[in-house]
Protein backbone atom coordinates (compact mmCIF):
# COMPACT_ATOMS: atom_id res chain seq x y z
CA UNK A 1 0.00 0.00 0.00
CA UNK A 2 2.75 2.59 0.55
CA UNK A 3 4.61 1.72 -2.49
CA UNK A 4 1.60 2.71 -4.28
CA UNK A 5 1.09 5.76 -2.36
CA UNK A 6 4.14 6.79 -2.96
CA UNK A 7 4.10 6.30 -7.11
CA UNK A 8 0.68 7.58 -7.44
CA UNK A 9 1.39 10.42 -4.85
CA UNK A 10 -0.63 13.01 -7.55
CA UNK A 11 -3.82 10.91 -7.52
CA UNK A 12 -3.47 10.01 -3.44
CA UNK A 13 -3.20 13.70 -3.24
CA UNK A 14 -6.13 14.53 -5.40
CA UNK A 15 -8.69 12.27 -3.90
CA UNK A 16 -7.32 13.57 -0.20
CA UNK A 17 -7.94 17.06 -1.37
CA UNK A 18 -11.71 15.75 -2.58
CA UNK A 19 -12.70 13.71 0.05
CA UNK A 20 -11.40 16.90 2.93
CA UNK A 21 -13.40 19.46 1.27
CA UNK A 22 -16.45 17.25 0.32
CA UNK A 23 -16.49 16.75 4.14
CA UNK A 24 -15.73 20.27 5.29
CA UNK A 25 -18.24 21.80 2.66
CA UNK A 26 -20.69 19.42 3.68
CA UNK A 27 -21.38 19.18 -0.56
CA UNK A 28 -20.68 16.55 -3.12
CA UNK A 29 -18.52 18.08 -6.45
CA UNK A 30 -20.84 18.93 -9.45
CA UNK A 31 -19.65 16.92 -12.74
CA UNK A 32 -20.62 18.50 -15.76
CA UNK A 33 -21.26 17.40 -18.98
CA UNK A 34 -17.46 18.98 -20.13
CA UNK A 35 -15.92 16.60 -17.43
CA UNK A 36 -17.27 13.28 -18.55
CA UNK A 37 -16.31 14.61 -22.38
CA UNK A 38 -12.79 15.19 -21.26
CA UNK A 39 -11.77 11.96 -19.51
CA UNK A 40 -13.78 9.90 -22.79
CA UNK A 41 -11.62 11.79 -24.79
CA UNK A 42 -8.62 10.85 -22.78
CA UNK A 43 -8.92 7.78 -22.36
CA UNK A 44 -9.41 7.35 -26.28
CA UNK A 45 -6.49 9.56 -27.00
CA UNK A 46 -4.31 6.92 -24.14
CA UNK A 47 -5.07 4.06 -25.54
CA UNK A 48 -4.05 5.16 -29.17
CA UNK A 49 -1.10 6.12 -27.78
CA UNK A 50 -0.41 3.41 -25.94
CA UNK A 51 -1.24 0.95 -28.93
CA UNK A 52 0.79 3.00 -31.09
CA UNK A 53 3.84 2.48 -28.47
CA UNK A 54 3.47 -1.12 -28.21
CA UNK A 55 3.38 -1.81 -31.80
CA UNK A 56 6.46 0.26 -32.67
CA UNK A 57 5.41 2.75 -35.19
CA UNK A 58 7.03 5.67 -33.97
CA UNK A 59 10.15 3.75 -32.37
CA UNK A 60 10.52 2.41 -36.20
CA UNK A 61 10.83 5.99 -37.65
CA UNK A 62 13.46 7.13 -35.11
CA UNK A 63 15.51 4.21 -35.56
CA UNK A 64 15.28 4.80 -39.25
CA UNK A 65 16.22 8.66 -38.86
CA UNK A 66 19.26 7.73 -36.59
CA UNK A 67 21.36 6.99 -39.92
CA UNK A 68 22.95 9.45 -41.64
CA UNK A 69 24.57 12.89 -40.82
CA UNK A 70 23.18 14.88 -38.23
CA UNK A 71 21.29 12.13 -36.17
CA UNK A 72 20.70 14.65 -32.99
CA UNK A 73 19.07 17.07 -34.94
CA UNK A 74 17.02 14.36 -36.86
CA UNK A 75 15.81 12.72 -33.20
CA UNK A 76 15.29 16.27 -31.57
CA UNK A 77 12.87 17.24 -34.51
CA UNK A 78 11.29 13.91 -34.60
CA UNK A 79 10.19 14.22 -31.03
CA UNK A 80 9.19 17.81 -31.37
CA UNK A 81 7.09 17.15 -34.17
CA UNK A 82 5.80 13.64 -33.36
CA UNK A 83 5.07 15.35 -29.34
CA UNK A 84 2.13 17.05 -31.51
CA UNK A 85 0.28 14.17 -32.56
CA UNK A 86 0.86 11.23 -30.52
CA UNK A 87 1.47 12.56 -27.24
CA UNK A 88 4.71 14.22 -25.52
CA UNK A 89 5.13 10.99 -23.57
CA UNK A 90 4.86 8.68 -26.62
CA UNK A 91 7.00 10.35 -28.67
CA UNK A 92 9.51 10.25 -25.56
CA UNK A 93 9.28 6.70 -24.77
CA UNK A 94 9.73 5.31 -28.37
CA UNK A 95 12.39 8.29 -29.38
CA UNK A 96 14.66 8.02 -26.46
CA UNK A 97 15.47 4.48 -25.92
CA UNK A 98 17.05 4.80 -29.91
CA UNK A 99 19.08 7.44 -28.31
CA UNK A 100 20.38 6.17 -25.62
CA UNK A 101 21.44 2.60 -27.75
CA UNK A 102 23.89 4.88 -29.86
CA UNK A 103 27.18 4.67 -29.83
CA UNK A 104 29.00 8.10 -28.37
CA UNK A 105 29.33 10.13 -25.79
CA UNK A 106 27.33 12.62 -24.01
CA UNK A 107 23.84 10.62 -24.65
CA UNK A 108 22.39 12.30 -21.56
CA UNK A 109 22.92 15.83 -22.97
CA UNK A 110 20.95 14.29 -26.35
CA UNK A 111 17.98 12.96 -23.71
CA UNK A 112 18.05 16.16 -22.42
CA UNK A 113 17.73 18.19 -25.58
CA UNK A 114 15.20 15.29 -26.41
CA UNK A 115 12.81 16.15 -22.97
CA UNK A 116 12.99 19.91 -23.59
CA UNK A 117 11.45 18.87 -27.27
CA UNK A 118 8.55 17.11 -26.31
CA UNK A 119 7.92 19.67 -23.39
CA UNK A 120 7.62 22.53 -26.75
CA UNK A 121 6.23 20.65 -29.81
CA UNK A 122 3.35 19.26 -27.46
CA UNK A 123 2.67 22.85 -26.08
CA UNK A 124 1.11 23.38 -29.86
CA UNK A 125 -1.40 20.86 -30.37
CA UNK A 126 -4.73 19.84 -28.68
CA UNK A 127 -3.84 16.46 -27.94
CA UNK A 128 -0.08 16.93 -27.60
CA UNK A 129 -0.17 16.63 -23.79
CA UNK A 130 -3.32 16.44 -21.24
CA UNK A 131 -3.06 19.46 -20.39
CA UNK A 132 -3.92 21.08 -23.46
CA UNK A 133 -6.37 18.56 -23.80
CA UNK A 134 -8.60 19.63 -20.94
CA UNK A 135 -7.85 23.09 -21.66
CA UNK A 136 -9.14 23.06 -25.66
CA UNK A 137 -12.46 21.21 -24.29
CA UNK A 138 -12.56 22.77 -20.91
CA UNK A 139 -12.61 26.52 -22.48
CA UNK A 140 -14.29 25.10 -26.43
CA UNK A 141 -11.64 27.31 -27.65
CA UNK A 142 -11.49 26.85 -31.92
CA UNK A 143 -8.73 25.09 -32.96
CA UNK A 144 -7.04 27.99 -35.00
CA UNK A 145 -7.02 30.41 -32.07
CA UNK A 146 -5.68 28.00 -29.75
CA UNK A 147 -2.93 26.92 -31.76
CA UNK A 148 -2.50 30.46 -32.40
CA UNK A 149 -1.98 31.72 -29.26
CA UNK A 150 0.77 29.01 -28.45
CA UNK A 151 2.35 29.19 -31.69
CA UNK A 152 4.95 32.07 -30.91
CA UNK A 153 6.07 29.63 -27.92
CA UNK A 154 7.05 26.22 -29.49
CA UNK A 155 8.04 28.41 -32.77
CA UNK A 156 10.99 30.33 -30.72
CA UNK A 157 11.96 27.00 -28.96
CA UNK A 158 12.41 25.08 -32.73
CA UNK A 159 14.84 26.90 -34.04
CA UNK A 160 17.01 27.26 -30.50
CA UNK A 161 16.49 23.21 -29.72
CA UNK A 162 17.82 22.71 -33.37
CA UNK A 163 20.72 24.89 -32.95
CA UNK A 164 21.76 23.16 -29.60
CA UNK A 165 21.20 19.13 -31.36
CA UNK A 166 23.31 21.01 -34.15
CA UNK A 167 26.15 22.24 -31.81
CA UNK A 168 25.56 18.51 -29.92
CA UNK A 169 25.93 16.57 -33.18
CA UNK A 170 29.30 18.40 -34.20
CA UNK A 171 30.83 18.04 -30.46
CA UNK A 172 29.35 14.31 -30.28
CA UNK A 173 30.07 11.98 -33.32
CA UNK A 174 27.71 8.57 -32.79
CA UNK A 175 26.68 5.78 -34.66
CA UNK A 176 24.13 3.44 -35.15
CA UNK A 177 23.77 1.00 -31.90
CA UNK A 178 21.40 -1.91 -34.19
CA UNK A 179 19.86 -2.51 -37.21
CA UNK A 180 16.49 -0.41 -37.76
CA UNK A 181 13.79 -1.72 -36.67
CA UNK A 182 10.17 -2.39 -38.78
CA UNK A 183 7.42 -1.26 -36.93
CA UNK A 184 4.36 -4.05 -35.99
CA UNK A 185 1.77 -5.05 -38.08
CA UNK A 186 -0.92 -3.12 -35.76
CA UNK A 187 0.80 -0.13 -36.04
CA UNK A 188 -1.29 0.44 -39.22
CA UNK A 189 -4.32 0.22 -37.04
CA UNK A 190 -3.96 2.18 -35.02
CA UNK A 191 -2.49 5.18 -37.28
CA UNK A 192 -5.63 4.74 -39.19
CA UNK A 193 -7.23 5.13 -35.53
CA UNK A 194 -5.83 8.03 -35.00
CA UNK A 195 -6.84 9.71 -38.35
CA UNK A 196 -10.10 9.01 -37.38
CA UNK A 197 -10.08 9.76 -34.18
CA UNK A 198 -9.25 13.81 -34.98
CA UNK A 199 -13.03 14.95 -35.98
CA UNK A 200 -13.42 13.82 -32.26
CA UNK A 201 -10.99 15.67 -30.74
CA UNK A 202 -12.13 19.00 -32.81
CA UNK A 203 -15.65 18.76 -31.61
CA UNK A 204 -17.22 18.08 -35.11
CA UNK A 205 -18.49 14.94 -34.10
CA UNK A 206 -20.50 14.25 -30.34
CA UNK A 207 -17.38 13.24 -27.70
CA UNK A 208 -19.43 9.88 -27.02
CA UNK A 209 -17.91 8.39 -29.89
CA UNK A 210 -14.43 8.08 -28.33
CA UNK A 211 -15.74 5.17 -26.99
CA UNK A 212 -15.43 3.11 -30.08
CA UNK A 213 -11.67 3.51 -30.19
CA UNK A 214 -11.54 0.88 -26.61
CA UNK A 215 -14.58 -0.74 -27.80
CA UNK A 216 -13.02 -1.70 -30.83
CA UNK A 217 -9.27 -2.24 -29.28
CA UNK A 218 -11.04 -4.98 -26.96
CA UNK A 219 -11.96 -6.81 -29.72
CA UNK A 220 -8.77 -7.29 -31.36
CA UNK A 221 -5.89 -5.94 -29.00
CA UNK A 222 -7.11 -5.81 -25.52
CA UNK A 223 -3.57 -5.57 -24.14
CA UNK A 224 -3.31 -2.04 -25.21
CA UNK A 225 -6.38 -1.22 -22.94
CA UNK A 226 -3.67 -1.18 -20.04
CA UNK A 227 -3.48 2.44 -20.44
CA UNK A 228 -2.88 4.75 -17.39
CA UNK A 229 -6.20 4.49 -15.27
CA UNK A 230 -4.21 6.49 -12.45
CA UNK A 231 -4.30 9.39 -14.86
CA UNK A 232 -7.97 8.99 -15.54
CA UNK A 233 -8.60 8.96 -11.82
CA UNK A 234 -6.44 11.80 -10.73
CA UNK A 235 -8.79 14.02 -13.53
CA UNK A 236 -11.85 12.63 -12.18
CA UNK A 237 -10.45 13.99 -8.30
CA UNK A 238 -9.11 17.17 -9.67
CA UNK A 239 -12.61 17.67 -11.63
CA UNK A 240 -14.47 17.37 -7.73
CA UNK A 241 -11.93 19.19 -6.12
CA UNK A 242 -11.44 22.28 -7.83
CA UNK A 243 -15.40 21.94 -8.07
CA UNK A 244 -15.45 22.42 -4.51
CA UNK A 245 -12.37 25.19 -4.33
CA UNK A 246 -14.68 27.30 -6.40
CA UNK A 247 -17.67 26.94 -4.05
CA UNK A 248 -15.89 27.91 -1.16
CA UNK A 249 -13.86 30.82 -2.64
CA UNK A 250 -15.04 34.11 -3.99
CA UNK A 251 -12.09 35.14 -5.47
CA UNK A 252 -11.40 37.90 -7.78
CA UNK A 253 -10.78 37.81 -11.33
CA UNK A 254 -6.80 37.24 -11.76
CA UNK A 255 -4.95 39.39 -13.99
CA UNK A 256 -4.12 37.20 -17.16
CA UNK A 257 0.24 37.80 -15.88
CA UNK A 258 -0.84 36.47 -12.40
CA UNK A 259 -3.03 33.08 -14.07
CA UNK A 260 0.83 32.85 -16.17
CA UNK A 261 2.85 33.19 -13.79
CA UNK A 262 1.03 30.99 -11.07
CA UNK A 263 1.02 28.41 -13.56
CA UNK A 264 4.10 28.59 -14.62
CA UNK A 265 5.48 28.64 -10.81
CA UNK A 266 2.95 26.10 -9.24
CA UNK A 267 4.17 23.33 -12.05
CA UNK A 268 7.72 23.08 -10.32
CA UNK A 269 5.92 21.78 -7.64
CA UNK A 270 3.01 20.05 -8.57
CA UNK A 271 3.46 19.89 -12.48
CA UNK A 272 1.55 21.19 -15.13
CA UNK A 273 -1.22 18.69 -15.59
CA UNK A 274 -2.62 19.67 -12.09
CA UNK A 275 -1.73 23.15 -12.23
CA UNK A 276 -3.66 23.35 -15.08
CA UNK A 277 -6.84 21.68 -13.37
CA UNK A 278 -6.63 23.87 -10.59
CA UNK A 279 -6.17 27.24 -11.75
CA UNK A 280 -8.84 26.82 -14.74
CA UNK A 281 -11.98 26.88 -12.78
CA UNK A 282 -10.65 30.77 -11.39
CA UNK A 283 -9.80 32.37 -15.00
CA UNK A 284 -11.13 32.72 -18.20
CA UNK A 285 -7.66 34.21 -19.64
CA UNK A 286 -7.36 30.61 -21.27
CA UNK A 287 -4.32 32.18 -23.32
CA UNK A 288 -2.67 33.03 -20.20
CA UNK A 289 -2.93 29.88 -18.45
CA UNK A 290 -1.74 27.51 -21.49
CA UNK A 291 0.89 29.56 -22.06
CA UNK A 292 1.54 29.29 -18.04
CA UNK A 293 1.76 25.35 -17.80
CA UNK A 294 3.51 25.35 -21.50
CA UNK A 295 6.57 27.26 -19.77
CA UNK A 296 5.78 25.59 -16.57
CA UNK A 297 6.78 22.23 -18.02
CA UNK A 298 10.67 23.40 -18.17
CA UNK A 299 12.30 23.59 -14.96
CA UNK A 300 12.16 21.26 -12.01
CA UNK A 301 11.82 17.07 -12.71
CA UNK A 302 8.35 17.76 -11.46
CA UNK A 303 7.52 20.12 -13.51
CA UNK A 304 5.81 18.09 -16.60
CA UNK A 305 5.55 14.54 -17.19
CA UNK A 306 7.80 14.05 -19.94
CA UNK A 307 10.62 15.17 -17.73
CA UNK A 308 9.50 12.23 -15.36
CA UNK A 309 10.03 10.20 -18.04
CA UNK A 310 13.04 11.34 -19.55
CA UNK A 311 14.67 10.74 -16.17
CA UNK A 312 13.51 7.11 -15.98
CA UNK A 313 14.38 5.91 -19.27
CA UNK A 314 17.70 7.16 -18.81
CA UNK A 315 18.20 5.71 -15.32
CA UNK A 316 17.17 2.34 -17.09
CA UNK A 317 19.58 2.63 -20.24
CA UNK A 318 22.20 4.69 -18.80
CA UNK A 319 21.76 4.29 -14.89
CA UNK A 320 25.51 5.82 -14.40
CA UNK A 321 24.97 8.90 -16.66
CA UNK A 322 21.32 9.55 -14.61
CA UNK A 323 22.88 12.18 -11.90
CA UNK A 324 24.76 13.92 -15.34
CA UNK A 325 20.83 13.96 -17.01
CA UNK A 326 19.85 15.55 -13.77
CA UNK A 327 21.88 18.36 -13.44
CA UNK A 328 21.99 19.11 -16.98
CA UNK A 329 17.72 18.79 -17.29
CA UNK A 330 17.84 21.51 -14.10
CA UNK A 331 20.18 23.91 -15.77
CA UNK A 332 19.10 24.05 -19.00
CA UNK A 333 15.57 23.42 -18.11
CA UNK A 334 15.30 26.68 -15.73
CA UNK A 335 17.32 28.57 -18.79
CA UNK A 336 14.19 28.08 -21.17
CA UNK A 337 12.12 28.83 -18.07
CA UNK A 338 13.42 32.28 -17.62
CA UNK A 339 13.32 32.48 -21.48
CA UNK A 340 9.73 31.12 -21.63
CA UNK A 341 8.54 33.89 -18.75
CA UNK A 342 10.67 36.81 -21.14
CA UNK A 343 8.85 35.68 -24.31
CA UNK A 344 5.58 35.53 -22.56
CA UNK A 345 5.93 39.48 -21.77
CA UNK A 346 7.26 39.80 -25.21
CA UNK A 347 5.12 38.10 -27.41
CA UNK A 348 2.55 36.14 -24.97
CA UNK A 349 -1.62 36.97 -24.75
CA UNK A 350 -2.70 39.66 -22.44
Amino acid sequence: MQAWLKREALLSTAVLGLVASSLLLGRLPRYDVSDVEVLLVLYALLVLAKGLERHGAVRALASRLERGRWPGLRLVGLTFFLSMFVTNDVALLAVLPVSLRLHGAALETLAVLEVLAANAGSALSPVGNPQNLFLYWFYGVPLGRFVGAIAPFSLFFLPLLASLAWLWDRRHPVRPAAPATAPGRGAAVYLVFLVLFVPVVLRWVPAWLALLVPLAVARFDRATLRVDYALLATFAAFFGFTDNLRAALALAPLHPHHVFLGAALLSQLISNVPAALLLADFTRDWPALLWGVSVGGFGTLLASLANLIGYRLVRQGLPERAPAFLLRLHLLGFVFWLLGVGLYRIAGPG
